[in-house]
């Protein structure tokens, strides 16, 4: 038979773990670079840019759309790949607290 009560406790486990694991999101880090290094940057899990590299090359040219086009491409991988490790950090710290229940996707929280 199903426990109402027992189910609310695992609900309230699951909300603790959820928010400790956001918590630590900003401790999650991912490096990327775009154009074999002359652009390097550095995304936490919480999908923040806490670093960025610039070649001195791209900086001295005057191809400004070139320096864009690099900047974009590797602040949009280091999200990308921070996301992933976020998603997978959260999963990980929620793993075994909740049944498998079709439909229910925690990703969204991160």
């Amino acid at each position: 038979m199903f426990d109402m009560m027992k189910m609310m406790g695992k609900i309230k486990e699951v909300q603790e773990k959820m928010k400790e694991a956001q918590v630590s999101l900003s401790n999650i880090t991912v490096e990327s670079e775009s154009g074999a290094g002359m652009v390097k940057v550095t995304v936490n899990g919480k999908k923040q840019l806490v670093k960025l590299d610039i070649d001195d090359s791209i900086l001295t040219s005057d191809d400004k759309q070139l320096a864009t086009d690099l900047i974009i491409a590797a602040v949009n991988k280091g999200v990308e790949e921070a996301e992933q490790k976020a998603q997978e950090h959260i999963k990980k710290s929620t793993e075994g607290l909740m049944p498998n229940i079709p439909g229910l996707d925690l990703n969204n929280l991160v």
